[in-house]
Parts: structure tokens; C-alpha cells; sequence
């Protein structure tokens, strides 16, 4: 085995620093440090161009690939013809509210005034129910669109049968070997889609969003077919890529093949505050200057979702849908404040289930009576980075089901697992993709559920935990942490969920000060000077109480040290400079 970067075989986290792939050399021009990079994660020569300068033209595949697709876009577009009522219903999360938007905008385009229904997460829960598709049957609805949710939901489809609705599903997560009887199910991760192992399969990490973007596509294909649009300006859609890249961002994609061009060009729209329920989000999360891939996951997805969490379940579809700027202003403000009541309860609920939770087990699963359904997600999210093990929160109400959250780890599949329990009956609904999941639960068949999630996820998780350590790109000076640096590497993002930032390997740099700071002092400072007489700032969040936190509290000053993180923009009165995101240290000596 190759010697550990920088020699580091047990870091303050207990970890060994090992090269990504390759390692990244930076002797040629800082300009070409994009390139080199992706060829260093296994990109071929030729790709340099389509991944450097993305366009769709070279990623976006034919829709008529997937099952069910084309039947979609031509139901759509006779509903459209006939002056039919379509309603969009949509899960309550950033993918249904985005993909949700995403169909509106485009049939508003296209002469229709499309209808829309969010169910209520605490009165309704997930997906639709029958005493929904009645009232919007009652209403006139004759084609209902189930987005972001309806892959299993046997018998309120149905039930939209019996009262002669057609219902289209466009959704991503996992499907059983039995589908609904829908009229159209467009869902990459169907059975039969992953078991042909097309283009369809290959796109199974598409979420809702890039599925409505496909479908849109499709659609203006079959009106222009039928001459709609003679007369008539076809829609843009290049105009939408901002709520796709919004979409996948927040539902933790992987930032590969068409959602890497999906975020890439959707952050370009977004720079332009075309939307208006965008520019008014980014306005109250305080993000003035240019927008990256983390200000989706980390300051504009928790605030579409915290209408769907704690306030009012449709706000986020009506942000992004709106074309009024003070509308949009008032919405955003609203969502504003629902974040932060949602910060609130979430805090509370994470230090209670940190309090419960089993340590020891190989999936955490915690369950507290009168938990507010609306956190538990980010609570079992907080939970996963916390004990870096997949793990399941569920709020319980005495005796009533529980709905229960969970999110996962590389290489453990929550959501097949989900499926699996609710197959053996440990659930009494449940689904998800693989790297979160939802469940509704008897609460005396929780502690089964534990046993059956660490049973069926155990051999994955010591496959993955065999070799621990942190994957290193390069390894620079304390001098060459610099905006010049910071600028190339950002030519080979954007990053996110399975295309991560480059992490770099600094040092040696001594020890000058370190603390903790802010408000719930959680996050870490600190600051170090190189051998070179470079200063280095670094910070790690949410790290009070870690291995790392406590490593280097502890470590006194002059103490020399190795520090692996990535390189940040930090902007403080008018300056800019590069800090370290820090995820690990080591000591030097």
C-alpha cells in the first residue's frame, strides 16, 4: 500500500490521509488545475470538454427512453388541446415543490391554468389519499399528475380510477416488482427499467425535478406535433434550469453526468434572478454575490421546505411559480421566518435523540413521543453526520402510527431497506432512494425495525468501514491557500453529493490560536502560520464535542500540524480571502 499523504496514518479523527485517486499536481499552469483534476478522478482526455463546459446538448438524453414518457407528454398535451383541468399534486419537500413548478410554469406556456394541491406533512402526510383525490375529483380535475410521490400509492390511484380520473406519476423513488395502475409512470428506478439496464437505469439518480424537466421536454415535442404552437412562442426551458438545479441540489443527488450539467447551467440562470421567487429567497438569506452549489443545499432549499416542515405546506410552490416581485418578497419573508422556528425545533429534537439514541448499534434508531414530524428528517441527517451510520428518527403519538425519516451512508441502501421492512411487514408504508427514506410505523414494531435495519445493513457498512480514512486531491503549501488556487479548482465544479469539493492536504503550520465561536459556540476556529509565513484560517462546523474539536483544544500552542479541508471564499468588509473548511487534522512532529 502507498505511504499516507504527508505521512499522516492516524489523524486526530483516527484516520489515515490517502490519495482520492491520483494526486493532483499543480508545477503547470494554475489555469490547468481544473483539468488535471478531473483527469485525476478518472475523467478520460476526451471528456475534458462536456465537463468543463457543460451544455445540454451534450448530456440530456432523448425522454422517449423512459417507460411511460412519451404516454405522459401526449396525455398532457390532449388535456392542454381540450381545455381539460390538470392538477399538479406534489410532495411538500424542494423536489416536489420544484418539479411542481416546473410542470406549472411549462403549461402555463403552454395555455393551461393548471391547478395544484400540497398535502398538509402533520394532516395529511405523504402522498396522496383518497379523501384528496375526491376532493379534487368533486372539483373538476380530469388529469391528475402525482409528482415526487404516487410510485406506491395502489389504492388512492385506484380510487382516482373509480372516479375516472387519469393519473400520470413522475417519481423517483424506489419501486416494487408491482407497479400502480396508473395511466403513466415515468420513474428511472421502476423494476423493469433497472432490470433492461437502459438509458432509463442509467439516469436513476435523476430526481423529481431533472423527471418534470424530461417531461417538459417531451411535452413541447407533442404540441409542436400537433401544431400547438403555430401562432403561438414555445416555452424556454432553458428558463427552468434554475428550480432543477434546485431540486437536486437539496434532495442530495449526485452531482454526475446530466444533473452535474443540470446544476452547472441551472446556477448560471440563477445568477440572473430571472424567477422571481428565487431572487426574492436569495435576497432574505442574505446571498448577494455570486451563487454556488452549497447555497442551494445549505441557505434556499431549508427555506422552501420549512413551509412543507412548520408553516403553510404550499408556500414553496408558490414562490417559485410567481412572476409578482412583491408577492415573492412576502413569500420568501414568511418562508424566512418558518426556518428559523423550524432551526428552533429541530435543535431540541437533536439534542434529545443524541440523549436516546444507541451508540453501539450499526443503524441508529431513535423514536420520541411528540417529536414534531416536520424536523425529523434533519434530525436523522444530524444523526447520520454525527455517528456516521445510517439512522432512522421517528416521532411517535401515543398508541396512533408513527411517521418515521431516515437517511443513510454510502453503500447502504435506506430506501431498498425500507421496502424490504415494509415487505415483511414491519411497516405499514415506507419507501425512499438510497440515501433517505420515510416510514409509517406501529410504534411496537420499532424496536423489530432496528433489529431487521441492522440485520439487512450491517454486511454494508463493515464493507465500508474496513479501510477508513480521508480521500485527499492535492497537497499544497500554507502560501498557495489563495484566490488564484480557489478560482481554478471551481472550473472542475460544480460540487456537491457524489462530486465533492477538492479536498487539499496543508502544512506543516504551527498553532497560534484556537477556539470555539458563535452564538452555540459549535463551530471551531482556527488559526495557524506556515513555515513559508503563510497565516492560515480555518473552521469546522458544527465540530464542538468531535474527536477533531477536542484533538485540537487540547493540542497547546506552537504544536505542529497537518490540515486537511477545502478551500472556501471568505468575504469580511469589502476583502476576500480563502480559508480551510476544515475536516481533519494531524500533528506534524
Amino acid at each position: 500500500m502507498e505511504a499516507p499523504v504527508l505521512d499522516v496514518a492516524q489523524s486526530l479523527t483516527g484516520r489515515a490521509w490517502r490519495w482520492r485517486q491520483a494526486p493532483v499536481p499543480l508545477g503547470q499552469a494554475m489555469e490547468d488545475a481544473a483539468s488535471r483534476l478531473l483527469l485525476a478522478r478518472g475523467a478520460v482526455p476526451g471528456d475534458l470538454a462536456r465537463l468543463l463546459n457543460p451544455a445540454l446538448r451534450d448530456w440530456l438524453p432523448d425522454p422517449s427512453h423512459f417507460r411511460d414518457m412519451d404516454k405522459a407528454a401526449d396525455r398532457l398535451a390532449r388535456a392542454i388541446v381540450a381545455g381539460e383541468r390538470i392538477t399538479l399534486f406534489t410532495d411538500y419537500d424542494v423536489d416536489g415543490a420544484t418539479s411542481a413548478a416546473i410542470l406549472a410554469r411549462t403549461l402555463v406556456a403552454c395555455g393551461a391554468q393548471p391547478g395544484h394541491y400540497v398535502p398538509d406533512r402533520l394532516l395529511e402526510g405523504y402522498g396522496p389519499s383518497p379523501a384528496a383525490v375526491r376532493t379534487l375529483a368533486e372539483a373538476g380535475t380530469g388529469l391528475l399528475v402525482l409528482l415526487d410521490c404516487g410510485t406506491q400509492a395502489f389504492a388512492e390511484i385506484a380510487e382516482a380510477r373509480a372516479l375516472g380520473l387519469d393519473v400520470i406519476v413522475v417519481d423517483h423513488h424506489k419501486a416494487s416488482t408491482e407497479l400502480p395502475a396508473a395511466l403513466a409512470l415515468v420513474n428511472p428506478n421502476r423494476f423493469d427499467e433497472q432490470a433492461d439496464g437502459g438509458i432509463a437505469a442509467a439516469h436513476g439518480s435523476l430526481c423529481t425535478a431533472g423527471l418534470a424537466f424530461l417531461l417538459a421536454v417531451a411535452l413541447r415535442r407533442a404540441l409542436r406535433a400537433r401544431g400547438h404552437f403555430q401562432g403561438r412562442a414555445e416555452p424556454d426551458l432553458s428558463g427552468l434550469l434554475d428550480l432543477v438545479a434546485l431540486g437536486t441540489v437539496a434532495d442530495v443527488m449526485p452531482l454526475a453526468g446530466l444533473n452535474r450539467a443540470f446544476v452547472a447551467l441551472g446556477l448560471r440562470r440563477l445568477a440572473a434572478r430571472a424567477n422571481a421567487g428565487l431572487a426574492a429567497l436569495l435576497d432574505v438569506a442574505g446571498r448577494t454575490g455570486p451563487v454556488e452549489a452549497s447555497d442551494l443545499g445549505f441557505h434556499l432549499g431549508p427555506r422552501v421546505n420549512a413551509g412543507g416542515r412548520v408553516g403553510t405546506a404550499d408556500l414553496g410552490f408558490r414562490l417559485l411559480t410567481t412572476e409578482d416581485p412583491a408577492e415573492a418578497r412576502a413569500l420568501a419573508e414568511a418562508l424566512d421566518v418558518h426556518n428559523h422556528e423550524r432551526r428552533a425545533i429541530e435543535a431540541a429534537v437533536t439534542e434529545e435523540a443524541l440523549a436516546r439514541v444507541d451508540r453501539e448499534a450499526p443503524v441508529a434508531v431513535v423514536a420520541g413521543e411528540g417529536w414534531h414530524p416536520g424536523v425529523i428528517g434533519i434530525v436523522a441527517g444530524r444523526l447520520k453526520e454525527r455517528l456516521h451510520r445510517p439512522a432512522v428518527v421517528i416521532a411517535t403519538d401515543g398508541q396512533a402510527p408513527a411517521k418515521g425519516s431516515a437517511r443513510s451512508v454510502a453503500g447502504a441502501d435506506i430506501g431498498a431497506a425500507i421496502l424490504a421492512a415494509k415487505d415483511a411487514g414491519l411497516l405499514l408504508a415506507g419507501g425512499g432512494h438510497a440515501m433517505a427514506a420515510g416510514l409509517t410505523i406501529a410504534p411496537g414494531d420499532i424496536p423489530a425495525l432496528a433489529a431487521f435495519l441492522a440485520a439487512r445493513l450491517a454486511p454494508a457498512l463493515r464493507q465500508g468501514n474496513e479501510a477508513p480514512a480521508l480521500a485527499i486531491d492535492l497537497s499544497v503549501t500554507p502560501r498557495a491557500l489563495d484566490l488564484p488556487l480557489a478560482d481554478a479548482l471551481d472550473a472542475a465544479g460544480p460540487y456537491g453529493e457524489g462530486w465533492p469539493a477538492p479536498r487539499l492536504a496543508l502544512g506543516p503550520v504551527r498553532l497560534v490560536e484556537v477556539a470555539l465561536i458563535g452564538q452555540t459556540q459549535e463551530t471551531l476556529r482556527l488559526i495557524g502560520r506556515g513555515d513559508d509565513g503563510a497565516r492560515v484560517k480555518a473552521v469546522a462546523f458544527r465540530a464542538a464535542g468531535s474527536p477533531l474539536a477536542r484533538g485540537l483544544l487540547e493540542a497547546p500552542v506552537g504544536t505542529r500540524l497537518h490540515l486537511a479541508g477545502r478551500p472556501a471564499r471568505n468575504a469580511w468588509q469589502g476583502r476576500t480571502s480563502v480559508e480551510l473548511h476544515l475536516d481533519d487534522a494531524a500533528r506534524a512532529d
